[in-house]
């Protein structure tokens, strides 16, 4: 639904002119009852006129504030939405909208509760909003994870905010919530290889997540400004066994880059004794120096040398 945009008149001329009806209908009312004949009666009617048009003129007046907007509708029918901020006057027979375009923030998992009014259109139960907590789903690999978001979003089409959802705020809620699920359960939480994962690849997963709201919000005119990761890790159950896992990934890790380390030391040091001519090696004496420095290398504790006191050969 295209947004029209109304620009009404400015508030202060029909102001003044409400003030003058309000204030001079009953001096002229009476006087009407005062004089006699015809012109007395036309005076009468004219007071209660105008005291009346005074009286309709105060409901047409609007004063919109920044970043805040207005729909109007007569009788139904949708006639257009005020979004700059002024004083202004309109039709008082207008029904009026208040439609916020601030920049506001959602974070998933919260549980927003929609207003209930009754037959005469009175509030009942206020909106509630109460704080957001992680949600748990699977990933593509089927561990539970916990994981949340904030999105940030505003406005920018009242008319579909106003007319194509119930509750736009409820509406971006629920999506969101839902696009996030999706999200996760298309991803693994964490990859060994050039796979996107939640965990390793978060700006990319952050744009997916804010495409992903926008295509389910554009419908209710609001646009997504940004979708962040806010929390996410292993759920309750599985976080001991993950962390293990983690754990010997970095074991394993640590020890073939030690492992490579050594073995170019290895190679260095033999490349030197023979370029130098320090002393010639056999190959049984090269295989025991090799052994000998890739277990003072490669061990985690602080070894214990040993000083030969005989020959090489003995």
């Amino acid at each position: 639904m295209k947004e029209q945009v109304l620009r009404p008149m400015s508030g202060w001329g029909p102001l003044v002119l409400m003030l003058v009806l309000v204030l001079g209908s009953p001096l002229v009312f009476a006087l009407g009852i005062v004089m006699d004949g015809g012109l007395g009666t036309l005076l009468i009617v004219g007071g209660i006129v105008g005291e009346v048009a005074g009286f309709l003129m105060l409901f047409g007046f609007q004063a919109v504030a920044p970043n805040d907007a207005r729909v109007m509708l007569l009788f139904g029918e949708y006639k257009g939405s005020v979004v700059e901020s002024g004083f202004y006057w309109v039709n008082p027979f207008y029904s009026k909208r208040k439609i916020s375009l601030r920049v506001r923030n959602f974070e998933t998992g919260s549980t927003i509760t929609p207003e209930v009014k009754d037959a005469q259109g009175q509030v009942i139960q206020a909106k509630t909003h109460t704080a957001g907590r992680p949600s748990k789903v699977n990933d593509r690999d089927g561990n539970p994870i916990d994981i949340s978001a904030v999105v940030v979003w505003r406005v920018t089409n009242t008319a579909e905010a106003s007319f194509q959802v119930d509750d736009y705020e409820h509406f971006v809620g629920v999506q969101s919530e839902a696009a996030l699920r999706n999200l996760a359960s298309r991803h693994p939480y964490d990859s060994h290889d050039d796979e996107i994962s939640l965990r390793g690849n978060t700006p990319d997963i952050c744009d997916q997540l804010r495409h992903d709201i926008q295509e389910r919000l554009d419908q209710a005119g609001v646009e997504v400004i940004e979708a962040r990761i806010s929390h996410l890790a292993y759920s309750s159950e599985i976080a001991a066994a993950m962390l293990q896992r983690q754990q010997a990934a970095a074991v394993v890790a640590a020890r073939t880059q030690i492992v490579e380390g050594a073995v170019g030391m290895v190679e260095m040091a033999l490349e030197h004794l023979e370029k130098d001519q320090i002393v010639e090696l056999d190959d049984e004496r090269k295989a025991a120096m090799v052994s000998n420095l890739l277990v003072v290398l490669c061990s985690d504790r602080h070894t214990q040398p040993v000083v030969n006191t005989g020959s090489l050969y003995q």
